[in-house]
């Protein structure tokens, strides 16, 4: 029998129709767009509004990728949501895309790994690919982050916008699809990249309604440094581990936190900018959505047989990197 790789058949995103922009920003918080582009490379990014949540994102592309696939989404046997902003505590994101797309035959669950959770999600989509059980996976990445954001901090409401994006994971015999990947984690880092309150550790109270530890917190410098070091080592890492040169390499699909982060690891990588796929300009940081987000934005400049490298960094630490052979 011949070796089965989970690979991606199909891709499709949603991002909100507000638009925030960095000339936005300095009505709100003392910043101007000449330091934010400096900086992080952003020009603008989307925001929800009307209500709009991340399950209705969510069944919005499963529902788009169905019909571009040409399936029901009855076919669909399940449905993993890589986020840090669910629309609940429980019952999952995951739980009600499954009723609200009509995949009501699917089952699947919410994964938290902050900005690497698309790729998190990803190889844990691949395991039941691979194990022969199911034939039809949707992985997602998406995130509300101005739920969580408090735009009073210029540090932070600066970076980070909504989106939402995913992939139709299927068997394939052809050699084609996911053929790799390094995933790493460091608890150490938790109190630089943060969200204290919310949890059972430490519950939202009637004192602490309001507090700023109510809100994502991040240290930028240090978080900085280790995401410029990790996410061009494990790239780095998984290239040496499939004998592969910058030649060979025909994109890398970073996660979009920060353009001196992705043009480091492009170098560590020997990549030139025109196989970097970069959309920070009008997104922003979507947290789990970044990566998605960029296949779907580049999917008509994709061949079948290209190799691709995703790579990404984020809170918990979170780390890692996906070697992949696009499929169609």
């Amino acid at each position: 029998m011949n070796n089965i790789n989970a690979a991606i058949t199909c891709v499709h995103g949603v991002v909100p129709e507000k638009i925030l922009t960095n000339k936005d920003l300095e009505k709100m918080v003392d910043t101007n767009d000449e330091w934010i582009v400096s900086r992080t490379g952003i020009k603008e990014r989307r925001i929800v509004s009307g209500g709009e949540t991340l399950s209705d994102m969510g069944s919005d592309v499963v529902k788009e990728i169905c019909k571009k696939r040409g399936i029901s989404p009855l076919e669909i046997d399940m449905i993993i949501v890589g986020t840090i902003t669910p629309d609940h505590r429980f019952p999952s994101s995951s739980n009600i895309i499954c009723e609200k797309s009509g995949a009501t035959n699917a089952w699947g669950f919410d994964l938290s790994a902050a900005c690497s959770g698309f790729i998190f999600t990803l190889i844990t989509g691949q395991q039941f690919i691979e194990s022969g059980k199911y034939k039809k996976v949707i992985v997602l990445g998406a995130d509300i982050m101005s739920s969580i954001v408090n735009y009073e901090d210029r540090n932070t409401c600066i970076l980070f916008g909504d989106g939402c994006a995913g992939v139709l994971l299927e068997p394939n015999e052809e050699g084609h699809g996911i053929l790799d990947s390094i995933l790493k984690v460091d608890g150490s880092g938790k109190d630089l990249l943060i969200q204290k309150y919310g949890g059972s550790a430490y519950p939202i109270t009637n004192e602490n309604v309001g507090d700023p530890n109510t809100y994502m917190y991040q240290e930028g410098k240090s978080v900085f440094k280790f995401a410029v070091t990790n996410m061009a080592d494990v790239s780095a890492e998984i290239m040496e581990r499939n004998n592969l040169t910058g030649n060979d390499v025909d994109w890398l699909v970073p996660h979009q936190a920060n353009l001196r982060i992705i043009d480091a690891t492009a170098n560590r990588m020997g990549l030139t900018k025109d196989k970097v796929m970069i959309n920070i300009n009008k997104y922003g940081n979507t947290t789990a959505a970044t990566i998605p987000l960029c296949l779907w934005d580049w999917e008509n400049k994709l061949k079948k047989g290209d190799n691709i490298v995703l790579a990404a960094f984020g809170g918990g630490f979170t780390w890692g990197s996906v070697y992949l052979k696009w499929a169609y």
